[in-house]
């Protein structure tokens, strides 16, 4: 029997009227010039500006007011001339000087793609058949800065996505709390991403407190700064420092905001130009307790780094570098412990799949395994995974992309064993699937990719990308796929 893929015709596109709040960054110069020249205008002047401000865009903002206010904060903070920090600001001014430091980002403009998909937490409300999913995107816009975004649907027993009305008014987290380290663990994570000198090493260990956030850490970095006269190696040091630090922070969204409307929008220094490709999985702990957990890459304009995102309720969400052998684009993490360890796919090398285990999630310092070296001429430039492996009753589904020739992205399948995963027991002889004529054209062309697929109703439900511009789906049926992973029997797509 052949094996039959069935795309479906429903599409997730962006959509540039969802826009963001983000603060306008000036340098502190022309900041010192904008708030005089604010401070300048007459009081009517200043209470028709900032009428017209509040037709414009009351609407397109959730408590624009308070958004206004926070902003006009971080500047009064920045600025530098004693008089302008010393004044008493009227409400009119502070709401009229964090307008001008507020600007509108559509996080998703530009593209749509690499999206996730897991079973909901709430499964309420359901006809039989049904079951509610929250998708996953890597949402895009001005800068090609990506965050993550989110969509609730359910499908139904016809594999039919339906998905619930979608959020105008987006949110960043109500609340975000730096992480409070300990020293001795800081240093032990320091080091496995720097070999400082003995002399440095000791000046840090001099200087930092037995525990310390974020911002307190800024400041020791300062001062070690100030005090000495560092080389280059040095400078790099307390970047490191800093980088390291802010990785690590906890948020919460508010509670009257829809699931669409909660934007993950790079925070810390190590994701300031993006947060690409989350794979969500929803691990089953030791006493059979859910967790959801999305492996993502942080990328600051230079550098990648893994990082752990961990929520119960997609409300409040936990963010963790992950140390050791596994740093690099696309790590996945398995549904659960297998025998008695976590287990990650990963791709050390920039062209293979890999297996790390662990004993915990944020610690992979054990050697890895080699699971696939590209293989097939579809995949001959490089391999990699496209989520989380699936427990299926034949062994651990995982669905990996490969590029070709034209660097055509395309998707495969194969089956580890359940007991012993670094061991293959079926693979296919073709492509799953590959790049139709609607699909490749886009931002990037020639691309299908996806991070994450779930079972419904016997049949594989795959998300995946358009050549990095948007999104659909397609269905499969497990048993005829399990059955051609097992036999490699040749393909139709």
């Amino acid at each position: 029997m052949s094996l039959q893929v069935v795309r479906k015709s429903i599409f997730f596109k962006p959509d540039s009227k969802r826009v963001l709040a983000r603060y306008f960054n000036i340098n502190i110069e022309r900041t010192t010039k904008i708030v005089n020249r604010i401070l300048k205008s007459s009081k009517q002047d200043q209470t028709d500006m900032l009428n017209q401000l509040l037709r414009n865009f009351s609407k397109r903002h959730r408590s624009i007011l308070d958004i206004w206010e926070k902003n006009f904060k971080r500047t009064e903070g920045r600025l530098l001339d004693l008089e302008l920090r010393d004044r008493d600001y009227s409400q009119r001014e502070r709401l009229l000087i964090g307008a001008y430091f507020t600007m509108e980002y559509s996080v998703e403009a530009a593209a749509f793609f690499n999206p996730s998909i897991v079973e909901s937490p709430d499964q309420t409300q359901l006809r039989d058949g049904e079951k509610r999913i929250i998708l996953s995107f890597r949402a895009t816009g001005e800068g090609h800065v990506s965050s993550i975004v989110f969509r609730s649907a359910i499908i139904d027993k016809e594999l039919n996505v339906h998905v619930e009305e979608v959020g105008r008014l987006l949110e960043k987290p109500k609340q975000v709390k730096s992480h409070r380290y300990l020293k001795s663990d800081f240093i032990d994570k320091l080091l496995q991403i720097h070999d400082p000198e003995k002399d440095m090493l000791d000046l840090i260990n001099a200087k930092l407190t037995d525990s310390f956030t974020y911002e307190e850490l800024r400041r020791f970095v300062q001062e070690i700064q100030q005090e000495n006269n560092l080389d280059m190696e040095g400078q790099t040091l307390m970047t490191h420092m800093t980088w390291l630090a802010s990785s690590h922070y906890e948020m919460t969204y508010s509670l009257d905001t829809a699931l669409s409307e909660r934007v993950i929008f790079p925070i810390s220094d190590t994701e300031k130009n993006g947060i690409e490709d989350a794979r969500f999985v929803r691990f089953i702990s030791d006493k059979g307790r859910p967790m959801y957990y999305a492996t993502y890459t942080a990328y600051d304009g230079l550098t990648i780094l893994p990082k752990l995102l961990s929520t119960t309720d997609f409300v409040r969400f936990k963010v963790q570098p992950i140390n050791g052998k596994i740093a690099n684009k696309g790590a996945a993490l398995f549904p659960r412990k297998i025998n008695g360890k976590y287990a990650m796919l990963c791709r050390v090398d920039g062209e293979s799949n890999y297996i790390a285990f662990s004993e915990d999630l944020i610690n992979w310092q054990q050697d890895v395994t080699l699971l696939k070296e590209p293989e097939f001429p579809w995949e001959f430039v490089q391999l990699g995974n496209c989520g989380s492996p699936i427990e299926t009753a034949k062994g651990w589904l995982v669905l990996t992309h490969s590029v070709g020739p034209m660097r055509e992205y395309t998707l495969g399948a194969i089956l580890l064993d359940l007991e012993d995963p670094t061991k293959i027991v079926g693979k296919l002889s073709e492509p799953l699937l590959y790049p139709n004529a609607e699909e490749r054209e886009g931002y990037v062309p020639n691309v299908v990719y996806s991070c994450g697929q779930i079972l419904h109703n016997g049949h594989l439900i795959i998300p995946y990308a358009m050549s990095d511009h948007a999104s659909t789906y397609a269905t499969l049926c497990l048993d005829d796929l399990l059955d051609a992973l097992t036999n490699f029997r040749p393909l139709t797509v």
